[in-house]
């Protein structure tokens, strides 16, 4: 073999998608679901509402007094058989301890941390990073926070159609309903921070682009 020839770097191989790891599972669901929470404290706080179910346990916490995270356990019951049969056994698991975290944390967060003001602006921008980012972390350790998180998952895994696209379009019929409950002004800040979380799903959750499996 000549010194040109032996120069010459094999081609590389596929790249191997590198399976996550009981840590790597618990570390980042803990870290999404925590960022949901502080999002939810926020919205709460400004008198802002989300979509999905937990949009449903908060027009249902605002007419009932019921705590949220009671309510958000609930709603969530009927889309585990839906998760179940279309996204998998690890997938459902995953998704009701979530969903479990996020109740307690809920519950937790008032005894723990208080925010006096928040301007409703900010909190509907922050909030819908921290929910897109959160949604993130789950979405791609095979987990979610129910509801309409499940249907764009499996859209997006079935069909094609980004997730965030889905998630946006399902929020934004939540949040339309919350105008016989709370006023207008706080329908609009909440419907832009579902735009902000859609628009970082549609633009950072896309098939293909993350190999850990």
């Amino acid at each position: 073999m000549s010194p040109a020839e032996s120069s010459i770097s094999p081609a590389p191989g596929p790249v191997v998608s590198l399976r996550h790891g009981t840590y790597e599972d618990a570390q980042a669901l803990f870290s999404g679901t925590l960022f949901v929470a502080m999002a939810l404290m926020l919205f709460n706080q400004a008198g802002l509402l989300i979509g999905s179910t937990a949009g449903m346990a908060f027009l249902l916490h605002y007419v009932t007094d019921i705590s949220f995270g009671k309510l958000f356990f609930v709603v969530n019951l009927p889309f585990y058989w839906f998760a179940w049969t279309r996204m998998g056994r690890e997938f459902t698991l995953k998704t009701f301890i979530c969903v479990a975290l996020l109740s307690l944390l809920t519950e937790l967060f008032p005894h723990v941390m208080q925010v006096s003001y928040i301007n409703p602006l900010f909190a509907s921008l922050l909030g819908g990073l921290l929910l897109g980012t959160g949604c993130l972390f789950l979405a791609r350790h095979r987990s979610s926070l129910g509801g309409a998180t499940i249907v764009s998952l499996y859209m997006q895994n079935r069909y094609g159609v980004r997730a965030g696209k889905v998630q946006l379009a399902i929020d934004c019929v939540v949040l339309l309903l919350a105008l016989f409950v709370v006023p207008l002004e706080r329908v609009f800040y909440s419907v832009l921070a579902a735009v902000v979380m859609g628009v970082f799903l549609w633009i950072s959750h896309r098939p293909g682009r993350y190999v850990g499996g």
